[in-house]
């Protein structure tokens, strides 16, 4: 069975995790802009991670067989230094409209502040422009009004629901998410958000249509192999293959390919894996024996 893990922060990961993920049926990813862990201090250091998941990041998925795409946008958290997330929006039209970007996100809430509603209707607004889809970070603290505000905000700015993914759902957000239309997005972490048990119980009660799973692995403690093992868990429980394929690959085929950018193809037809190319003089090797697929 093929996996398409649409939200994963790779820069964070090594290498390695990139021959787990590729041996474990992963064949696309979607790498939503993200924070650092610490605050950014000034436009340049987005303007160098942009280009980052544009270039560098690709080059080293494909070294391991897995197509690499990202999502743009100005992280929730960083939406409250009103002075920097100016500078960003400044930029940020300029990254959307590259190749290989799927959506504007992950944008949203984090604490619900003025700033961070202000710079989530403005990107939105730049969604509609250049008519990509949308991917929603819902906050950690207060979940459910949260995720029923992001939703409500993005109607109101005319945003269909077919063309948003709300992530971060649990099981106290999914019924209202699935009912106004949204797709659902679930994060697998191992002791946090969603469980393998939890996640196979949502698809048990609500079925697969407009549910995707994801990891949303990061530098924090996380699995970049979630989506397979939950994969298996569902299996498990008797889930129908059907159903697995559905919320583990082709919904976020679906969602993500109304940008124009990611599409089937992309990975069934690409070129075969040669580690002795080079990025900007770069390789992903350190000293080991190139692998060239025949």
């Amino acid at each position: 069975m093929r996996f398409i893990d649409p939200h994963v922060h790779m820069s964070s990961r090594t290498t390695d995790d990139y021959e787990a993920m590729r041996d474990a049926g992963i064949v696309a990813v979607i790498e939503p802009a993200f924070w650092l862990g610490q605050p950014r201090t000034n436009v340049g250091s987005f303007i160098d991670y942009y280009a980052s998941l544009l270039g560098w990041e690709r080059f080293r998925a494909a070294q391991f067989g897995i197509k690499h795409y990202c999502t743009m946008g100005l992280n929730s958290k960083e939406a409250n230094n009103e002075a920097l997330a100016e500078a960003v929006m400044e930029i940020l039209p300029q990254y959307v409209a590259k190749e290989g970007v799927v959506a504007v996100g992950e944008i949203g809430y984090d604490d619900q502040t003025e700033l961070e509603d202000k710079y989530y209707r403005a990107q939105l607004e730049l969604a509609k422009e250049v008519d990509l889809p949308v991917m929603i970070h819902t906050p950690h603290r207060d979940k459910k009004a949260g995720t029923t505000r992001s939703m409500d905000v993005a109607l109101e700015h005319g945003l269909p629901p077919h063309k948003v993914i709300v992530d971060h759902n649990n099981e106290e957000t999914v019924k209202e998410t699935l009912d106004r239309g949204f797709w659902a997005a679930f994060t697998i972490y191992p002791k946090t958000k969603m469980g393998k048990e939890r996640m196979a119980a949502v698809i048990e009660q609500y079925g697969s249509e407009r549910i995707i799973v994801d990891s949303s692995a990061d530098w924090g403690s996380s699995d970049p192999l979630a989506v397979p093992k939950c994969a298996a868990v569902m299996q498990e429980r008797g889930i129908s293959d059907e159903d697995i394929e559905t919320c583990c690959y082709k919904n976020a085929l679906a969602a993500y390919g109304q940008s124009g950018q990611f599409n089937e193809s992309d990975w069934l037809d690409r070129d075969k894996i040669d580690q002795s190319n080079l990025f900007e003089g770069n390789s992903v090797l350190r000293g080991q024996e190139p692998f060239i697929e025949k």
